[in-house]
């Protein structure tokens, strides 16, 4: 029996529902997306074992090298738990650790949670879960993976709901993370994109999904990486990578501290970066004053050590193809908050951006479009290789009023329109009145290297046309009503022997 997007979104929220008061909210995630991550991979083993036996035998089906989902050993499939009655915690964990070994690091990882240490999970709750889940297949041939992995990422986000704000650190709404991608594309074949704060992944799964849905690309021709600093939320990527089917590699590490994708003791630089840095968060300042690739080098003066947001942004910039190294440029769009334009003291950093002219676009954003985060946040769009139409340009869009966005429940949403008419802006290098405007860095120059957008694009509310005809009729009707009510006052006045 099919499934459809919305019976399989509800069929693993109801997940939640039976672990609810047994564990905090904010830890549902760590304890239902492994669960169903086997559950798939379980499926899929399991399917493609039955053609190997059927078609080849029982000792060509044992061989772990031929499948194209992880192995799962004898004994430790979907079923084998369903059958185990007492200490379940104990056998989740089992199941986990077996498919670490019989995977030579594929799933390196990915199973961290413990069952065992969480005493509210009891064996009728955990039984409880199992069986909800064993109600659906997930195999490819039950639910198609690009199904599967949007339902996915509806689990992530109903998760990062769940958490409220500080499920914004690991998820980005979708809405941007569209834009973003599109304002990247298009892509080709041998791609390189790279999220080095990747969170739960949604960044590249988007830029994938737009290459297949968009282009009409193979997403298995281009090649994602991610660099994420939280192990739990790193397993989280590498679940959402693999059960959409994507080819990539997640590492998990501080990217300022220790970048994880080096070549040649140089920082791998890469075709696109998209990413949605942590904001104004502490760095390793201290540690990275001699920094071995030399990221932080745009002036002699590090950013302060509590607000890291330009520690990002060189190190993303350092990131980047140039022209030098691989015949074409690199791109980059990057979630930032608005002091970073226009902040004082950070002018030494936005002035070397300029000068080697790798800003391409500053796009302003409507406030609350984040998890239960209200501050407004703008795109930085970076080129190492700009056409030569937009050499020393740089294009500011205002797309913080309301015909972009609309209220919903507790945060605002960009539009498909409101989307549409960011980009047109962008991919025509439009100017337009009261939203978008090019400008040349000679002016920015004059402004001090101060990229706040309301210096460069009118923002304010356009102020009505006034009538004077209009206006003098209506002031006149007034006077004669004033006047009206004068005298019937007088008349009751006189009436009550009132002087």
């Amino acid at each position: 029996m099919c499934i459809s997007l919305d019976e399989l979104d509800s069929h693993l929220f109801k997940c939640a529902d039976i672990i609810r008061d047994a564990v905090d909210s904010t830890d549902y995630k760590d304890y239902i997306l492994p669960l169903v991550y086997y559950k798939t991979i379980s499926d899929n083993f399991e399917v493609q074992r039955e053609k190997y036996v059927e078609e080849y035998g029982e000792e060509h089906a044992n061989r772990p090298n031929i499948y194209d989902v992880p192995y799962v050993p004898d004994g430790y499939l979907w079923n084998d738990l369903r059958a185990v009655n007492e200490n379940i915690d104990e056998a989740i964990n089992d199941a986990f650790d077996a498919l670490r070994e019989a995977n030579d690091g594929e799933v390196e990882g990915v199973f961290r949670a413990d069952y065992v240490a969480e005493d509210a999970l009891t064996d009728d709750r955990l039984t409880r879960l199992i069986e909800h889940l064993t109600t659906h297949d997930l195999d490819n041939d039950s639910v198609p993976p690009d199904m599967l992995g949007e339902a996915y990422m509806d689990l992530v986000r109903h998760f990062a709901e769940e958490e409220g704000k500080s499920g914004g650190q690991f998820f980005t709404p979708p809405h941007i993370v569209q834009l973003m991608v599109r304002l990247l594309s298009p892509f080709e074949d041998g791609d390189t994109v790279h999220d080095p704060t990747v969170g739960s992944g949604g960044m590249l799964v988007e830029a994938a999904t737009h290459y297949r849905d968009e282009q009409g690309g193979d997403p298995s021709k281009l090649r994602f990486t991610g660099q994420e600093i939280n192990p739990d939320i790193a397993a989280i990527a590498k679940m959402n990578l693999s059960i959409h089917g994507l080819s990539g590699r997640v590492e998990r590490e501080d990217s300022l501290l220790r970048p994880q994708f080096t070549d040649n003791g140089e920082l791998t630089r890469f075709d696109y970066v998209l990413a949605n840095f942590p904001f104004s968060s502490d760095w390793q300042k201290d540690e990275l004053q001699d920094d071995t690739y030399e990221r932080f080098d745009w002036h002699e003066k590090l950013p302060r050590a509590d607000r890291g947001d330009y520690a990002f942004i060189m190190h993303m910039a350092e990131q980047l193809q140039t022209p030098e190294e691989d015949g074409e440029g690199g791109q980059a769009a990057i979630v930032i908050p608005h002091g970073v334009l226009f902040r004082k003291h950070e002018q030494r950093y936005r002035r070397p951006m300029l000068e080697r002219d790798m800003v391409e676009a500053i796009i302003g954003l409507p406030e609350n479009l984040f998890q239960n985060n209200a501050i407004p946040s703008a795109i930085l769009v970076l080129n190492t290789d700009k056409p030569a139409e937009r050499e020393n340009e740089v294009q500011f869009i205002h797309a913080a009023d309301e015909d972009f966005y609309r209220e919903e429940s507790n945060q605002n949403i960009l539009t498909d329109d409101g989307l549409d008419h960011i980009v047109e802006n962008f991919d025509e290098w439009r100017t337009e009145e009261r939203v978008s405007r090019t400008v040349s860095l000679d002016e920015i120059e004059e402004n001090d290297y101060n990229l706040n957008i309301a210096l460069y694009v009118d923002t304010t509310e356009p102020e009505e046309d006034i009538d004077v005809a209009d206006e003098l009729t209506q002031l006149r009707e007034l006077q004669a009503e004033r006047d009206e009510i004068e005298a019937r006052m007088t008349q009751h006045m006189e009436a009550l022997n009132y002087e």
